[in-house]
């Protein structure tokens, strides 16, 4: 290992900004996706009213239109910091509003506040990329799905709790203090200028279907599709399953919550330390291997195997879903290019995300015909076939340039 190698994979600044930044984004969605349901259906609205608030959570799966503006104009130093404050600051704003009469500034604020988280990922998601060599990456991704996770328990069940002792003013007075503090590391941090040529500066605003057309690009999109698709499926209907069998609402919530969530953060370390020590291939064959293993698990479970199989089939789920995870963003990261690194890895986040969506509709499709036994076997069955194709692939040679100069032994020495 080179001394510029240990050097980049060293840096405690940069681990302890990467914890601050990911553990700011899962806030606020652990929030919005966690606690707001609950409160919205306490205040009486509908399932399908509570459901369709999803579309507020567009801005992550459209990001990918403002991501080059992100990689080539300022900072992404100066991009964090902004973001961050207007975070908070709409956070404040809600703390200041009477909600009781009515909810229209919520969801204004729940839109808005995932723009600017969205936002904030692509500049982090930058800064990631950047400020990491090769092997970094792989504990940098175990640290981006950890951090995450664990500001989603704090966004879901930590303000949850607030609520439920003190109001609407506290909660969301708590999360500006949170982001904030989130920030600080960010100070500390010297970025500078994205370095992108002045011809790349000048392009058109669609620069990022450019960078979708580059050789390799939409080769590498299907192989993390194929790779996501049958644990996504698979983890799609764990709520409605555990609810199926009988799980009270408690129940659920501290297993398909808290347990689970601790769960995930064991299987990112686990999958940061693979892709750290042993390479991004190995990563991704022990991590499909272990989601395709957990789901057959759900499979036993949904024959019958009892509440005990549930609990592990559930634990396992995550755990081994948090190292496939972790495997698979690292690839991504290793396929960006330090120029466009937000919007290079971006477009591959916001295909992950399609390929979940379009997962959990087969979820729902499959199940409701021919229940959950058939759901969980099929779903099994794609995951072990998608890590296979995405092996074969990467063996082939299929990908970017970038990934496979990156990939080569030598390039981690």
């Amino acid at each position: 290992m080179t001394t510029a190698t240990r050097a980049s994979s060293a840096r405690p600044s940069v681990v302890v900004l990467l914890l601050s930044l990911y553990f700011a984004q899962g806030l606020p969605y652990g929030f919005f996706t966690t606690a707001l349901p609950v409160v919205l259906r306490q205040s009486g609205y509908s399932l399908v009213a509570i459901s369709a608030t999803g579309i507020l959570f567009a801005p992550w799966a459209l990001k990918v239109l403002w991501a080059p503006l992100v990689d080539r104009t300022g900072t992404r130093r100066r991009w964090v910091v902004a973001m961050q404050i207007a975070t908070a600051t709409v956070a404040l704003v809600l703390a200041c509003v009477d909600l009781g009469a009515s909810t229209a500034p919520l969801f204004v604020g729940v839109a808005l506040i995932n723009v600017f988280a969205a936002t904030q990922d692509v500049a982090t998601d930058g800064i990631a990329v950047t400020a990491l060599d090769t092997r970094g990456r792989g504990l940098g991704n175990g640290i981006q799905v950890g951090a995450y996770r664990v500001g989603m328990i704090a966004g879901g069940g930590g303000l949850l709790w607030l609520y439920s002792i003190a109001d609407w003013r506290a909660l969301f007075v708590a999360m500006a203090v949170l982001v904030v503090l989130t920030t600080i590391p960010v100070l500390w941090f010297r970025d500078t200028a994205s370095p992108v040529r002045r011809e790349d500066a000048a392009a058109s605003p669609v620069t990022w279907a450019r960078r979708l057309a580059r050789p390799g690009v939409l080769a590498l999109v299907g192989l993390v599709a194929a790779y996501k698709f049958g644990s996504a499926m698979g983890s799609a209907l764990i709520g409605p399953f555990l609810s199926d069998q009988g799980l009270t609402l408690r129940e659920i919530a501290l297993l398909d919550g808290a347990v689970s969530s601790g769960a995930a953060v064991a299987g990112a370390a686990v999958g940061g330390v693979l892709a750290f020590r042993l390479g991004r291939v190995t990563a991704l064959l022990v991590g499909g291997v272990a989601q395709s293993v957990a789901l057959v698990a759900f499979v036993v479970a949904a024959g019958g195997g009892g509440v005990g199989v549930i609990v592990v089939a559930t634990v396992a789920e995550h755990v081994c879903g948090g190292i496939a995870t972790v495997a698979v963003f690292a690839l991504m990261m290793d396929s960006a290019e330090k120029a466009f690194a937000g919007t290079d890895y971006t477009l591959l986040a916001c295909a992950v995300v399609v390929v979940q969506g379009v997962a959990g509709f087969a979820a729902g499709v499959v199940g409701d015909v021919f229940g959950y036994v058939t759901l969980y076997a099929s779903a099994a069955i794609l995951s072990a076939l998608g890590c296979a194709v995405m092996l074969r692939g990467l063996r082939s040679g299929r990908g970017p340039d970038r990934l496979h100069e990156v990939l080569h032994p030598a390039a981690v020495r």
